[in-house]
């Protein structure tokens, strides 16, 4: 393989991005995996000439990172075509954080879409309040009209200076239209941020629709195997510096293992994300068809909030989507749940393993209220055979349609 970097299609591109002979050698097929805290210098001027700007294979201290980390860091960055770099976090909450700090001050205002993720709303209602960041709520099905309105100075004062959209939502998938508020955004020079772990770039290029940082839980998808934590954003020569000054200086470094970890399952992407679309649609489809299921909320079905967007805009979906169980109270749902064989119990999502979680997205919301006809259940649809799962969860139903009985 030469070192030229070329333009390719996704599916190649997680297999060649961060190879190049630089990090292998020559010799190997993955960057070799550089454990260090101390990095060395043959003088005292190389040492001199090491404190300037951070760049990959500027070896300056292990808080910088290695060659293990540019490799991962580059390899992210060319899967999102007009990326300046990226930025590794020891997590998905710490890049969301990190993103948010680098391009607010005391003062400004940030727009946040009512549906994001938990973490998210708690750091803008705590520690952003805390510091003179006022946030203001909307709806995540609200119109592009309606979200221009609240870009402009409101009678309350304060200037937005940044909007984190989450599309879709990782509990209620309601889907946004990113292309039109990002253009809007840019005209009155507010910053974009996306939350784009459920499409990944795969599906969402998130910089090439306008969002200024991309950010995603390597958790996820891009481990793929539930046996790290990282985080990354990914962004654009305009705040590329903001945002490394403001990671470096809240000390912000993962580990060299995880980097290794995440770069190895970055490779198998493509096939992985394809497998858990497919799979996730059948689960869908299947329980979209009962009776018992009040709504399947997955962007790729006609009848979710915000589907001819995704359409338009996304080229595939992944393996998280909820439904909601029909006329169900809590213990209906913990019956069910605790009924299920092959769907383990617990947070995060996007490994090779399916999951059931109970959810309950009512008490995060501030904007807009959430009720349904029941009670919603979250699925990590993993890369078990499709007709096992359906077959899972069909005795758990069977088994609450029994105790009901």
């Amino acid at each position: 393989m030469g070192d030229g970097i070329k333009e390719t299609k996704a599916a190649t591109t997680v297999v060649t991005a961060g190879r190049r002979k630089h990090w292998t050698g020559g010799r190997v097929v993955n960057p070799p995996l550089w454990r260090g805290s101390t990095h060395l210098y043959d003088s005292v001027a190389d040492l001199r000439a090491a404190k300037g700007p951070v760049q990959r294979n500027n070896f300056f201290y292990g808080r910088r990172g290695g060659p293990t980390h540019w490799a991962l860091a580059e390899a992210l960055t060319e899967l999102e075509p007009g990326a300046e770099d990226t930025y590794l976090f020891p997590s998905g909450v710490a890049a969301i954080s990190c993103a948010l700090l680098a391009v607010l001050k005391p003062g400004d205002v940030l727009l946040m879409t009512d549906n994001a993720y938990d973490p998210s709303r708690s750091f803008a209602s705590a520690w952003l309040k805390q510091w003179g960041v006022t946030t203001r709520w909307f709806d995540p099905m609200a119109s592009v009209d309606d979200i221009i309105a609240l870009m402009e100075p409101q009678p309350t004062g304060g200037r937005v200076a940044a909007i984190l959209l989450e599309s879709p939502g990782s509990l209620t998938f309601e889907v946004q239209d990113v292309p039109a508020i990002c253009a809007a955004a840019k005209a009155r020079g507010i910053a974009t941020l996306l939350d784009n772990t459920w499409a990944t770039p795969l599906f969402f290029p998130a910089l090439q629709h306008g969002v200024d940082l991309a950010i995603l839980a390597g958790t996820k998808y891009i481990g793929g195997h539930s046996d790290i934590m990282l985080g990354s954003v990914t962004t654009t020569a305009e705040y590329w510096t903001a945002l490394r000054r403001t990671a470096y200086q809240f000390g912000q470094v993962i580990s060299p293992d995880d980097a290794y970890l995440a770069h190895r399952g970055l490779h198998t992407l493509d096939v992985r994300l394809r497998r858990h679309e497919a799979n996730a649609l059948a689960v869908a489809r299947w329980l979209n068809a009962r009776a018992d299921i009040a709504a399947v909320l997955h962007p790729a079905l006609p009848n979710c909030p915000g589907h001819d967007v995704w359409k338009r805009d996304f080229s595939g979906s992944s393996g998280l989507f909820s439904f909601v169980l029909r006329h169900a109270s809590d213990d209906d749902v913990a019956t069910m749940i605790d009924a299920l064989n092959l769907f383990g119990i617990g947070y995060s999502w996007g490994g090779f393993e399916s999951l059931a979680l109970p959810v309950d997205p009512a008490p995060d919301r501030t904007a807009t209220s959430w009720s349904a006809d029941g009670q919603l259940i979250r699925l990590n649809i993993g890369l078990e055979d499709p007709a096992d799962l359906i077959a899972d969860l069909e005795q758990a139903l069977g088994v609450l349609q029994n105790r009901s009985a």
